[in-house]
């Protein structure tokens, strides 16, 4: 089947991008005419502006931000005093900042198996993993679908354990119709160019807790309460007011990309969901997907690399998140001499998954041709 006639097969289809425009432009330009790039303190004027406009967005009390959705997850952990001896239980197939951090506090990382509909911590398997030495729970938002969230705070209270939101994927998604990132004790999220909104590097943070916000503020700005008064240990976790400035423009479009992004993955669906062999994504009854992937399962594995080669020749941006689970990567594997096996559902989502473009740039054209060669790169499934 050709293309459709307007469209240009030599472009590149990304799968994702960032979307910037005028208001970006205009708001990075007041910041350099100022000449306030930064603010010792990290709560500059456009910083103060966009976390007081991502809280209200996602219904929390407090937002900080700081330059990186990793720098948001080893705050978070440095919050709650997680040291040497500490454990704190996390899925293996997650992005590899999400278990690094707690290993640079010192603590060891509990690796948990996922649920293969929700790509998600399997709440049986934390419960398993909980020892009298869990310190927290990282349950990762993957792709945009929430967690199941329920389960794990019942844990928590249970037995005293923090929940930390990696929410680095999710903005704007919901659990039960609230935010994601305002349910457990504090939420982190990512502000990557490939995110649902960006600053190019960047990072937030959301908690409802007045006290864990200012040691949030303290720990990005290396403890610091005043002018060489250091109360606790930190970093330079700062965000530049020129990221926040982006950040500001981002949040007030951030209804406008959710949207799209569920205009095109309806889309896909209705258009894939007569293929045999696959599996399409899964948005839970009490979940409200974000859609910052649209992750599919190629049932035969050993066929996903011929599908994906395939939507690449015809220049479209298939990737893989995540090829590889955590704990069998080579770092880990030298580390914990960890062996395939260990976390079955992990490793056969990582041979299964293959996200399509869904992001909110997408044309009528391109959604077409993802479609097209999607169905005849699955057609040779069988």
């Amino acid at each position: 089947m050709p293309p459709p006639s307007s469209w240009s097969p030599n472009r590149f289809i990304p799968s994702n991008r960032p979307i910037l425009g005028a208001e970006e432009i205009a708001a990075v330009t007041e910041v350099l005419q100022s000449g306030m790039l930064t603010h010792k303190s990290g709560a500059g004027t456009y910083t103060l502006r966009f976390e007081e406009a991502f809280a209200k967005f996602v219904g929390a009390k407090h937002a900080i931000a700081v330059n990186s959705g990793t720098a948001a997850l080893h705050a978070a952990l440095l919050a709650f005093d997680v040291k040497p001896g500490d454990e704190v239980i996390a899925p293996s197939f997650s992005f590899i900042a999400t278990t690094n951090m707690v290993l640079l506090t010192g603590a060891k990382v509990v690796f948990a198996d996922i649920s293969m509909d929700t790509f998600n911590l399997d709440p049986e398997k934390v419960k398993a993993a909980i020892t009298p030495r869990t310190k927290a729970i990282i349950p990762v938002h993957l792709y945009g679908h929430p967690a199941n969230m329920d389960p794990l705070i019942e844990m928590a209270s249970k037995h005293d354990i923090r929940i930390i939101e990696d929410a680095c994927q999710a903005h704007g998604s919901k659990y039960r119709g609230q935010d994601v990132g305002t349910i457990g004790d504090v939420g982190c999220y990512s502000l990557y160019p490939s995110k649902v909104i960006t600053t190019g590097e960047g990072g937030l943070l959301t908690t409802n807790d007045e006290d864990l916000a200012e040691r949030l503020r303290q720990i990005r700005t290396h403890g610091e309460i005043k002018p060489y008064e250091y109360v606790q240990l930190g970093h330079n976790y700062r965000m530049p007011e020129i990221q926040a400035a982006i950040g500001l423009a981002q949040v007030n479009r951030l209804p406008e990309f959710l949207n799209a992004r569920k205009v095109n993955a309806k889309y896909l669906t209705k258009n894939l969901r007569d293929i045999e062999g696959i599996a399409l994504p899964n948005e839970a009854s009490w979940a409200t997907h974000n859609w910052y992937l649209y992750t599919i399962r190629i049932l035969s594995p050993r066929k996903r690399d011929v599908v994906q080669k395939a939507l690449h020749e015809a220049k479209i941006g298939a990737a893989v998140y995540y090829e590889v689970p955590l704990h069998l990567t080579p770092i880990y594997r030298k580390l914990f001499q960890y062996k395939e096996g260990f976390m079955p559902v992990s490793e056969q989502a990582a041979k299964e998954v293959l996200s399509l473009p869904v992001h909110p740039a997408l044309t009528e054209e391109e959604q077409e041709w993802i479609v097209q060669q999607s169905r005849q790169a699955l057609a040779q499934l069988g």
